[in-house]
């Protein structure tokens, strides 16, 4: 049986609970259930049932400066009832362009083409952990990278289990969507946004692996001329093995002339990045996406006549066009490495470079290392 609970109320349930953060440990270490203690004070308690975490209920993320949803729509959270068997992040994300019955409610004002809710556009769609305790200057823990279809619904889902089974204390679920408007409805809405609703999927139990740490080492852009320093961290005491997560898309309006770009904006060009752990290369990778078309499956009906279902509001070219390692409607997947020299204990540092990048041009960036004992 799996509970819901909604946001706006604490439900205890193997001491799972969503009231006051600062509250949730006490209450649990009374109870036994969260500190794995028995009443025989040796025995580990069982598992609590499956939950359900809610995080958003259809928050809205805009693109007016003065408005406090400008880009990012935030929830607390903090699990507990752990370690995890599995946990599981939902995330659905809804454009007031689509579907086109929404134009007879929502029709564009006079003079423009386009509802003024719509935001029919692609854009980045992040989702990441910041630690609220964390000094200033700490980088957020990406858990998604994708990009908004132009206009339309994407649902997206990803393990997060290794995460929660190392996070301890409270965390902000954090969503950005750099959404704009055109004030003049020509291309897009003039308030154009988003919808987005997430929740966690919870099963407490025996963890899949031993996660001792899991460290955000940089999460950014990377725009021409700017370097990259060796970043430290520390792996934990007893690691025996670890991954290198590295999130990377290209955006910007680069008309970089040269061979390696075939469009004029940094997404339509092949950088090659480098990856250095303690100094040493461990890697080098072009990344580059060439399977958009298959987020274009071609449909009659709409103001348009023809439109890509996955992305109704984007030309068919454009949405099938190759790009810098993403596609609109679409999670890119993190490169992952497991370098043997990253599986010893102590001080280590990362650092990485993109070759050629082109003034105007930037690559978004993310860096995660999860470290692992046996």
């Amino acid at each position: 049986m799996r509970v819901h609970v909604p946001a706006a109320f604490a439900l205890v349930l193997a001491c799972v609970s969503l009231g006051t953060l600062a509250t949730v440990g006490a209450a649990c270490s009374k109870s036994g259930a969260a500190s794995g203690s028995g009443d025989d004070g040796g025995e580990a308690a069982a598992a609590g049932p499956p939950y359900t975490q809610a995080l958003l209920d259809n928050a809205h993320i805009g693109s007016d400066s003065s408005k406090p949803d400008f880009h990012t729509a935030t929830a607390s959270v903090q699990l507990t009832g752990g370690p995890f068997t599995k946990v599981n992040l939902v995330v659905d994300l809804v454009s007031p362009c689509f579907p086109w019955s929404n134009w007879t409610t929502d029709k564009p004002p006079a003079g423009q083409n386009w509802p003024a809710d719509c935001d029919a556009f692609d854009r980045n769609f992040e989702m990441s952990l910041v630690d609220p305790a964390a000094s200033t200057g700490t980088p957020g823990l990406e858990l998604i990278r994708a990009i908004t279809p132009f206009g339309g619904p994407e649902h997206l889902e990803q393990d997060v289990t290794d995460v929660f089974n190392a996070v301890q204390g409270p965390r902000t679920f954090t969503v950005i969507i750099p959404s704009y408007s055109d004030s003049k409805g020509a291309v897009s809405g003039s308030n154009g946004g988003w919808f987005v609703s997430a929740h966690l999927d919870v099963t407490p139990g025996t963890p899949p692996a031993n996660v001792l740490a899991v460290i955000p080492v940089f999460y950014g852009d990377v725009t021409s001329g700017q370097t990259i320093a060796d970043i430290p961290f520390t792996m934990p005491d007893a690691t025996t093995s670890s991954r290198i997560e590295y999130r990377v898309t290209g955006h910007g309006g680069a008309n970089d002339p040269s061979m390696n770009c075939y469009g004029p904006a940094e997404e339509f060009c092949r950088r090659t990045h480098h990856v250095f752990l303690d100094g040493a290369q461990i890697e080098q990778v072009v990344p580059w996406r060439n399977d958009c078309e298959k987020l274009c499956t071609m449909t009659d009906g709409g103001p348009f006549g023809q439109y890509c279902a996955e992305n109704p509001c984007g030309d068919p070219a454009s949405v099938s066009a190759s790009r810098a390692n993403w596609c609109p409607g679409s999670e890119t997947p993190p490169l992952a490495w497991t370098p043997d020299a990253l599986s010893t204990p102590g001080q280590h540092t990362l650092r990485f470079g993109i070759d050629n990048l082109f003034a105007g041009g930037q690559w978004r960036v993310s860096a995660v290392v999860y470290a692992y004992a046996d």
